[in-house]
């Protein structure tokens, strides 16, 4: 398939608007926006995947019990707070947030869902956020998508955003996306948020099915520091004003669709990672010839997870030791003998041994912003890719203070 790229993000496809503002949510002070609205102005078909992790934000639980009930139409949310751990008040506050933008755009709460990104265990300031909860809907515009980009940013620091036009079934479509990610990004599907909109005339069915597959080969690919969040959430809402014949699951048009999607969210995956938090590489990590997929997992998320790999990824190291050791507790099936191990292609570790490549031709791999380390394990056709980075100092030295309880709530 061939797919455009337009401008637009989330407001790209037919019937969707966008807007934000700015409410001082992590510090009133800063007048950066912090809240935002996606709206359809069509009834649509929604889906949705969420964290694993079972620490689940209010927001998390909120949404799940909305997309249960009745498909989504908007989205609202905020950064700078993740309103996770905050009991039955946290409940509330993400009840009260769907409620007031609903009675702003006339729909029955249940169709808003809600997202929250930011510091974990302090309650929303509702106190500044109700005034702008009842504005939002003022400040939707069908130019506003990197408006909401923008506005779910934490750590990030560019916008994640993405729009495609792609021909399904004879009808050009749309597909826009936005995401924010930077740390905590380990997701299994990171302080990591993503909202899809698209024109396409889908079936519930096909939606849910693309949705899980696209994260499957894209979010769930990715790792910066080896942690999952307690609010991943990504929510896709298709309001079908492409027209043309719905498309089924099942059909050629559903399994293009969900090669659009899968394009659309590996993009912003991708961008996740290479704006890690403090991150100086980009690595994609391929695992071939193990004997079945969950070894090919297991062997990448192991070597992708190691602080001794990144650290050395960080300093321009081509350690393999570092990385056949990794494999070894990964608990999955190998054979140390048959072991090969390369970068861009240069072979490092060969049947479990040094090769014969020049170290300074492996250093000067190692030494760039991006490259690609191969592992194979030669014992079947299972492979798996993941997309990571390396780990630095001066991760370190922003994670220490960054998210301190005194920083953001003026605790002493």
């Amino acid at each position: 398939m061939s797919f455009k790229k337009v401008k637009g993000g989330v407001c790209a496809p037919k019937g969707f608007l966008g807007g934000a503002l700015g409410c001082g949510i992590k510090d009133p002070a800063n007048p950066r926006t912090d809240l935002t609205l996606i709206y359809s102005q069509h009834p649509c078909v929604s889906a949705g995947t969420f964290t694993t992790n079972r620490v689940k934000a209010a927001p998390v639980k909120v949404t799940q019990a909305h997309l249960r009930a009745l498909d989504l139409r908007a989205i609202v949310a905020n950064s700078g707070n993740a309103n996770a751990c905050t009991g039955v008040r946290g409940i509330e506050d993400a009840r009260t947030m769907a409620k007031t933008v609903a009675a702003s755009l006339g729909l029955r709460q249940r169709e808003v869902g809600v997202c929250s990104t930011g510091v974990i265990g302090l309650p929303l300031p509702m106190e500044r956020m109700e005034p702008g909860l009842a504005k939002l809907a003022d400040q939707l515009t069908g130019n506003g998508g990197s408006e909401v980009a923008s506005a779910i940013m934490t750590s990030d620091t560019t916008l994640k955003e993405i729009a495609v036009s792609t021909t399904i079934g004879g009808r050009t479509v749309h597909i826009g996306a936005c995401a924010k990610g930077a740390g905590m990004i380990c997701p299994s599907m990171a302080t990591m948020l993503c909202f899809v909109t698209t024109d396409a005339n889908i079936s519930k069915s096909c939606l849910q099915k693309s949705l899980l597959e696209a994260v499957e080969g894209s979010f769930n690919r990715i790792c910066i520091d080896g942690d999952m969040s307690t609010n991943d959430t990504v929510l896709a809402l298709a309001n079908g004003q492409a027209g043309g014949k719905p498309i089924a699951r099942r059909s050629k048009a559903c399994r293009e669709f969900s090669e659009a999607l899968q394009h659309v969210l590996l993009e912003l995956a991708k961008a996740c990672v290479r704006d890690g938090e403090r991150v100086s590489k980009f690595v994609t990590l391929e695992v071939r010839g193990a004997s079945v997929y969950l070894d090919a997992k297991k062997v990448a998320e192991a070597i992708a997870k190691s602080a001794l790999v990144k650290s050395s990824w960080n300093g321009g190291d081509p350690n393999w030791g570092r990385i056949i050791h990794a494999i070894g507790y990964s608990r999955a099936r190998i054979r140390e003998e048959l072991i090969d191990i390369s970068y861009n292609g240069k072979t490092a570790c060969e049947g479990g041994l040094m090769a014969k490549t020049p170290i300074k031709a492996l250093r000067d791999i190692a030494a760039r912003d991006s490259f690609t380390i191969t592992v194979n394990l030669h014992l079947g056709k299972a492979d798996y890719t993941i997309y990571t980075s390396d780990i630095s100092p001066e991760y370190i030295d922003f994670n220490r203070s960054e998210y301190s309880y005194w920083k953001n709530a003026g605790l002493k």
